[in-house]
């Protein structure tokens, strides 16, 4: 009988840090749309927050019952600005412009002395071998 008692000791251990995690992981979902949601006033953020320390399951059920709907929509929202920001960065590091704009650049720098006849050929070349996608 030992032994059993034992093993559903273990489980029960295994079943409530699994259900604290995931409560760790709603509350701090909860506090960081608080802070995301600019529509809701400064006062109305400390009474949440009030709420979550002190009455913490109960509050929690209830923000997610209320404004479970408007917090998809934010998170919603800044993933696609994080994706926007995220395209817009990939684009400008990755230089895509047309092979005339690169060749266009070398002609400008051999102009300006900056480069050799040779190492402008051997940029027009590269820009005409690698058209742009």
């Amino acid at each position: 009988m030992d032994f059993w008692n034992n093993v559903w000791n273990i489980i029960w251990i295994f079943f409530w840090s699994f259900a604290f995690i995931a409560y760790l992981f709603a509350l701090f979902a909860i506090i960081g749309d608080l802070f995301r949601d600019h529509k809701l006033s400064g006062w109305w953020k400390a009474v949440w927050i009030i709420f979550l320390v002190f009455v913490p399951f109960l509050t929690a059920l209830i923000y997610l019952i209320a404004r479970g709907a408007g917090m998809a929509q934010r998170s919603q929202k800044e993933a696609r600005e994080v994706q926007a920001a995220t395209d817009t960065y990939i684009q400008q590091v990755a230089g895509s412009s047309s092979p005339a704009d690169e060749i266009a650049k070398a002609k400008a720098l051999l102009d300006a002395g900056t480069i050799t006849q040779a190492e402008f050929d051997h940029l027009k070349a590269r820009a005409l071998a690698h058209p742009a996608a």
